[in-house]
């Protein structure tokens, strides 16, 4: 993808749902933001209810662009998974328990009539975004990248050889399902999954069990994040818990793929060495010496821009849509 930066009337209408919060953000061909708000999720609650809302909060944003002579060309989503993703459709993704058996794609083509509407598993658009606008670009070498999500939930997007891999039911990188201990919290269905261990869930349900008299499954994971941010004794113990954990991931990951880069969204930016420097004790002991010399674990270059741009790569990843763009 291009670096160049030029002026476009046609850009796109990304949404990035996740459990806790969802963005809806208009941007351009060069991943830039050019405007966005943000809204609670509410998973939990029926589709139904809350995806109205979300409709609203996109259709202002429109009316925003069409004053400024922008036209929106095409709906970008970037959701985490099980999902069908040429469809659309939503299987039974864990963080969004309101959501499952949703035919997003259907819903939101009725809500934007006209307009191509693509969809993409978070790990993938978050995968795609730091390849081509965060550590990959201006990189000609990086052909092996592994985008961990890190959010509410955990799952990934793998680059291989310069080319996405989805698997032959686009479930490659539903990495929060594996099973790292034959016991622990409840995480995607399976107690002692890496989500259950290592995700913004699995930070609540580790705090409950090392200090239950302080949190407990109901505390809301910002809570916790944040007496993380703020060097609290005791959500450290929690962060250095969790990073082992996801060191025993991530060495499997490194010995399966053998990538350059590991990059780490959402959590992994806000938190950083509080769990990435135990998780790369554990993959010094566990992973193969050579791939693990090979790997660099990083935070997201993009930072907190991270979710806007990845819902957006979706449509600049497809490649009519991006003719669009690029002739207007």
């Amino acid at each position: 993808m291009s670096d160049s930066r030029r002026s476009s009337t046609r850009t796109v209408l990304g949404f990035d749902i996740g459990g806790t919060k969802t963005a809806c953000v208009e941007g351009n061909i060069d991943g830039e933001i050019l405007q966005r708000v943000e809204t609670p999720t509410n998973a939990a609650q029926a589709f139904a209810e809350t995806f109205p809302g979300i409709v609203k909060h996109a259709q202002t944003l429109v009316g925003v662009a069409k004053d400024a002579g922008r036209t929106i060309a095409a709906v970008s989503v970037s959701v985490g998974g099980p999902l069908k993703i040429d469809e659309g459709f939503l299987i039974n993704p864990p963080h969004l328990p309101g959501w499952h058996g949703v035919d997003l794609k259907s819903h939101l083509g009725a809500a934007f009539p006209g307009l191509p509407v693509l969809v993409e598993h978070d790990g993938i658009a978050g995968a795609l975004s730091e390849f081509y606008f965060g550590v990959g670009n201006g990189r000609t070498d990086l052909r092996h990248l592994i985008f961990l999500t890190f959010g509410t939930g955990v799952g990934a997007g793998f680059i291989v050889n310069g080319q996405i891999l989805r698997g032959a039911s686009d479930t490659a990188g539903e990495v929060g399902h594996w099973r790292l201990a034959e016991d622990g919290p409840m995480g995607f269905g399976k107690r002692g999954s890496w989500e259950s261990f290592a995700s913004g869930a699995g930070l609540v349900e580790l705090a409950a069990q090392l200090f239950p008299k302080r949190w407990r499954s109901e505390t809301p994971i910002r809570e916790v994040v944040e007496a993380m941010i703020a060097n609290d004794a005791e959500a450290l113990q929690v962060a250095a818990e969790a990073g082992k954990w996801m060191g025993r991931g991530l060495a499997l990951l490194i010995d399966a793929l053998n990538p350059q880069a590991i990059v780490f969204g959402s959590l992994g930016v806000a938190l950083g060495e509080r769990i990435l420097e135990p998780a790369r004790r554990v993959i010094a002991d566990e992973a193969l010496p050579q791939a693990a010399a090979a790997c660099k674990l990083l935070p997201s270059v993009l930072g907190k821009r991270i979710g806007d741009v990845a819902a957006l790569m979706a449509a600049l990843s497809e490649p009519r849509v991006r003719r669009m763009l690029e002739e207007s």
